[in-house]
């Protein structure tokens, strides 16, 4: 099931980046959960494209539909089916690239497994089929408020351009006040300034994003294969141009010793327990210990770019690709709302699993 994420909180995607539309099944979520239908589509709106000059400028309004599973505003339960349909969608932009592969996407492999593929917009290798994981990781969101838990992401880095943000403290609010979603003032301006160049000079950048999930108490997660850590990189592996995934410390963590790095636990005023540092990144064993969970994901350049490239047709002969269309020059602006959606969508399995076992 290449489309469907989660155990006991699952998810199911549907849809190609110029069909119809595009969606999302939920299945396992727990009867009577109050639904903020306007919470979905504001996650919905911070992920569509059109929103800056930052970003691809296919103007879609992404309004989500429930089909089912919700009634007066409650979960039955049942599944949940929600629906974004397509209204901008420019097929002719792609007629050039139907014989011919685009460097470093997913063409030539799609091609390979399937021996067809969705040439407009890439089909389901577009980063369009998020927009049904973002939809299911605001329910999941609005299933671990219930539990006081929290998520946090933001633009770390672009281009090598490193921003200074507190993870404890940072909020949505300071996030969302500039296009680029960096809460460092100073470092958006220079991030922004660089995509626009970028954008100009018809090329795109990478770079880096952080996020932290406060709140979640310790005992979520598994021992071996199913690490919590494990989850969550393979849900961050899953989204689009995402190349890096770090746990706490991450690979920094190898330039110190044990003594350095160990995380020394003591007893809160409150009498639970605690660590004074967070190196391990609030997962010790694959299980959370009540620490912040941290992690950065590094993204890719946009493999979109306006211009031309030598590739090879279908056949293998040699070509020149000049892509046309509405593309990201960066993709991470976008990015922030995904990787919490499936931050929240892997923390909402594992929140039922360990409800399970107990």
């Amino acid at each position: 099931m290449s489309s469907s994420f989660g155990l006991l909180f699952r998810i199911t995607t549907f849809g190609e980046s110029h069909g119809p539309g595009l969606g999302v099944v939920v299945d396992g979520c727990p009867a009577q959960l109050p639904v903020d239908l306007a919470q979905i589509q504001a996650e919905l709106d911070r992920r569509r494209p059109g929103q800056s000059r930052l970003v691809s400028q296919r103007k879609e309004a992404d309004q989500v539909e429930i089909l089912s599973g919700v009634l007066d505003g409650v979960t039955l339960g049942t599944p949940i089916a929600m629906l974004i349909r397509n209204t901008d969608a420019r097929s002719k932009d792609y007629d050039g690239i139907a014989a011919a592969y685009r460097p470093s996407h997913a063409d030539y492999t799609y091609d390979a497994k399937y021996g067809i593929r969705a040439v407009a917009g890439g089909g389901r290798a577009s980063a369009r089929e998020t927009a049904g994981r973002v939809a299911a990781g605001a329910i999941a969101q609005q299933l671990l408020a219930r539990r006081g838990v929290s998520i946090v992401a933001w633009v770390d880095e672009v281009a090598g351009i490193e921003a200074s943000v507190d993870g404890e403290t940072v909020t949505r609010e300071a996030i969302d006040a500039n296009d680029i979603r960096c809460p460092d003032a100073d470092a958006a301006a220079k991030m922004i300034e660089r995509v626009e160049q970028a954008r100009k000079d018809g090329d795109s950048v990478g770079g880096v994003i952080r996020a932290v999930a406060r709140g979640v108490p310790p005992g979520w997660g598994e021992p071996v294969f199913d690490k919590l850590e494990a989850e969550l990189a393979k849900a961050m592996m899953s989204i689009p141009a995402v190349k890096g995934v770090e746990n706490g410390s991450g690979f920094a963590g190898t330039r110190m010793t044990g003594s350095e790095h160990n995380d020394l636990f003591y007893r809160k005023d409150d009498g639970s327990i605690g660590t004074r540092t967070n190196r391990s990144g609030g997962i010790q064993g694959g299980i959370s210990n009540g620490e912040p969970i941290t992690l950065r994901i590094a993204f890719k350049p946009t493999a979109t770019i306006m211009r031309a490239q030598s590739t090879v047709d279908r056949e293998g002969n040699e070509t020149t690709l000049e892509p046309k269309g509405r593309h990201d020059p960066c993709v991470l602006p976008r990015a922030v709302p995904i990787v919490e959606a499936m931050i929240a969508l892997v923390l909402a399995d594992f929140s039922l699993r360990h409800a399970a076992r107990r």
